[in-house]
């Protein structure tokens, strides 16, 4: 029995941990008005005929808070990344120096601000979510241990360290939550 409870548990935690990581690279995503190379990393260029993303064919870097830097390997290849980004609708506005690829990034309004700070809540949801699935995966499993012997007293002291569980990871989110959104905020 008391190998099960420590499998649940460390298979609970796994997954509380994935929803972690699955809200970060949400997060990452929405753009808080600072040029990042992680902006453009989803975009993919049409590259000898197959689509590929384009951190495979150029060097993506900041020249500073505002400005992207996409030095491609191939010169031939700036036109298709230029098409690329103008239509990934990013909003993002590319401009070759037959060099490198430089794009300003705009300063956000305030009522986009707001639409990203609401974007990211609801990516925190997703997570808070999907901890809660977790925990009811979890607390399922300890009532089908709970059928096949394990004490009234040990289930619920288990029970009890899943909730522990439950709200450490919802806790965790709210603090990325709290920091993203003053991020998001500031001018």
């Amino acid at each position: 029995m008391e190998e099960e409870i420590d499998f649940i548990l460390d298979s609970l935690k796994e997954s509380m941990q994935k929803s972690m990581e699955h809200l970060d690279k949400e997060l990452i995503k929405i753009r808080a008005g600072k040029a990042s190379p992680s902006m453009v990393g989803s975009v993919m260029v049409d590259y000898y005929g197959s689509m590929t993303p384009l951190p495979q064919i150029a060097n993506v870097g900041t020249m500073d808070a505002r400005t992207l830097t996409i030095q491609p390997w191939e010169k031939s290849s700036l036109e298709p990344i230029e098409r690329a980004i103008i239509n990934s609708n990013l909003g993002l506005n590319p401009q070759s120096n037959g060099e490198m690829i430089l794009i300003n990034v705009p300063q956000l309004t305030e009522e986009r601000r707001k639409d990203l700070a609401k974007q990211a809540r609801a990516e925190a949801e997703h997570a808070k979510v999907g901890i809660r699935n977790a925990r009811k995966d979890g607390n399922d499993e300890i009532k089908k241990l709970e059928k096949d012997g394990l004490s009234e007293d040990s289930a619920k002291a288990v029970e009890d360290t899943i909730q522990e569980l439950t709200n450490e990871f919802t806790s965790k989110v709210d603090k990325i939550l709290v920091a993203k959104e003053a991020d998001i905020m500031k001018v």
